[in-house]
């Protein structure tokens, strides 16, 4: 469901050009759940941010469900995030005057979905990570473990083919952050595609699968024990 095919990102800095991304290639199927690693300036970032489609690479091909999204214009890139794509952040990005209900449906608020069915999806989606009981509370009500939850619910609401999980557990303490790889692991033996994008082996040990960037390459790519 996912082809990289020696994927570039170099970036100009002054009369330099800094290659954060080199000649990566792999391959993911439907129902993997991958972690990718690397230290601070191996790449995992820019990596991340074309899996996603926040950035374009400079050269190779990117194929998501079929579709090349390597050259697509902003908008293409813009709608296929929306449709294909959910996101989970370290810092959970949810919006703080609003309800949790209404952060998780506020994606299909996007696409046209009428507010009874918005509001129904996003109810089904609280009650399956827990959070059937809190759906009027606003974020600062609730705890960081219940702010992933919340995020996690988010990144479901448009049934995306991808979720692509930022250091999901790096602003939790170790128990709250073992109950959200909890989580991933329900989600991916419903053969949810996950990619973990992580620094802690603690994270990765949870993957079926860990890719490794060094300098902007691939040193590993192997199934986890």
């Amino acid at each position: 469901m996912l082809k990289i095919t020696d994927l570039t990102r170099f970036y100009q800095n002054g009369e330099i050009a800094v290659k954060a991304l080199n000649g990566v290639s792999f391959e993911i199927k439907k129902g993997e759940m991958v972690a990718i690693m690397g230290p601070s300036g191996s790449g995992k970032s820019t990596l991340m941010h074309l899996l996603g489609c926040l950035d374009r690479p400079t050269s190779g091909q990117y194929l998501l469900d079929n579709h090349d999204v390597s050259a697509l214009a902003d908008d293409q890139l813009a709608e296929i995030r929306n449709k294909h794509i959910g996101f989970v952040f370290q810092q959970f990005n949810l919006l703080s005057r609003t309800s949790i209900l209404h952060n998780v449906e506020a994606p299909l608020i996007y696409n046209g979905t009428r507010k009874n069915k918005r509001q129904e999806l996003a109810k089904e989606l609280l009650e399956k990570v827990g959070l059937g009981n809190r759906l009027q509370h606003y974020p600062n009500e609730i705890s960081g473990g219940q702010k992933q939850r919340v995020a996690i619910a988010r990144a479901l609401v448009n049934n995306p083919s991808l979720i692509l999980a930022d250091e999901p557990t790096g602003n939790l303490d170790t128990k709250t952050g073992d109950e959200i790889m909890t989580i991933f692991h329900h989600l991916n033996a419903q053969r949810h595609t996950i990619i973990l994008v992580t620094h802690e082996d603690s994270v990765a040990a949870h993957a079926g699968r860990v890719i490794q960037l060094i300098d902007g390459k691939i040193r590993r790519d192997e199934v986890s024990a």
